[in-house]
């Protein structure tokens, strides 16, 4: 059996211990080996409250996964693929375009494998979508993408600040899903995004592409949350997502889907990169973020109050 990687987790917040800890933890390829935080820790695992001090006291570690907001991500990244370091950053992998591009050419130079994850793309049913619209043509899709913020972000004022994206920061999940089932790419028409007034990002956002695409976000859905995509193609087939991609439906029929949940698939996908000397960085969902942060209409919300 080959030897377990050592990997750092950097930024211990809610998507850390929900999602990447267990992961990391039932994985046969990984070993949390220590975590970088200013307050978080987990248990039985070295903790550091700074990046450079954990880069230089553990040398043997050889992978760091970023999940810390994106607008300070870039400058621990930087310094973990200098320091020889592989990178794997949480979605969005940043806070512009432009710097993910400069991150993808420091990994260049440094012969180290980074990933710009997006975990929505891991969700079981995603592939059986693609396999199904692959090689027709989309007639027309909608997404709605509907959940309490209040639930997810508890008290997380920086997902409203500037480069926290405010709804479209779960609704990159939503891109992200389309740009990796779509047959052929699509690009934005025209939106609108409803801001809170006491707030820096948007609360709500309504979007039409082209191919016939819509889509609906919402931060402040009661009840039941709603994460679905629904397609149609000219030859009447229809394409059906549910559970944030883990159910599909072809044709009013449940399919079959892979076993593997989102983020332990994030960690084989890295395991894999890394040994095969490859980088994953697609940056089609931000694109289509930072699309419609430019072409968007601006509408007053509400004050928003956690």
């Amino acid at each position: 059996m080959a030897e377990k990687m050592k990997v750092a987790l950097v930024g211990i917040g809610k998507i850390a211990v929900d999602q990447h800890v267990p992961s990391i933890a039932t994985s046969g390829d990984w070993e949390l080996a220590a975590t970088v935080s200013r307050s978080g820790t987990v248990n039985g695992v070295p903790a550091f409250t700074d990046i450079e001090t954990m880069l230089i006291d553990r040398p043997e570690i050889g992978v760091v996964s970023l999940c810390l907001p994106p607008v300070p991500r870039f400058e621990y990244a930087a310094a973990c693929l200098r320091a020889g370091r592989h990178v794997m950053l949480e979605k969005p992998p940043g806070a512009t375009l432009a710097e993910v591009y400069a991150l993808d050419a420091l990994a260049r130079d440094a012969g180290k494998t980074l990933f710009a994850t997006w975990h929505s793309r891991m969700a079981k049913g995603v592939q059986v979508a693609k396999s199904a619209l692959a090689g027709k043509k989309v007639e027309r899709g909608h997404i709605d993408w509907k959940e309490n913020v209040r639930q997810w972000h508890p008290d997380q004022d920086w997902v409203f600040d500037p480069g926290g994206m405010g709804v479209l920061d779960p609704g990159i999940n939503a891109l992200s899903i389309l740009t990796e089932v779509l047959p052929a790419p699509v690009h934005l028409r025209s939106a609108v995004l409803r801001t809170p007034a006491n707030r820096q990002t948007p609360i709500c956002a309504e979007m039409m592409f082209s191919g016939g695409i819509t889509a609906s976000f919402d931060w402040l859905k009661k009840g039941t949350q709603t994460w679905e995509q629904r397609f149609t193609t000219t030859d009447g087939t229809s394409v059906h997502l549910l559970d944030g991609g883990n159910r599909c439906i072809v044709d009013g029929t449940e399919q079959p889907v892979t076993e593997l949940g989102e983020y332990p698939a994030l960690y084989a996908q890295m395991s894999h990169l890394i040994r095969t000397g490859k980088s994953d960085v697609d940056l089609s969902p931000m694109v289509h973020v930072s699309d419609i942060m430019t072409l968007a209409r601006r509408k007053e919300a509400p004050a928003f109050e956690w």
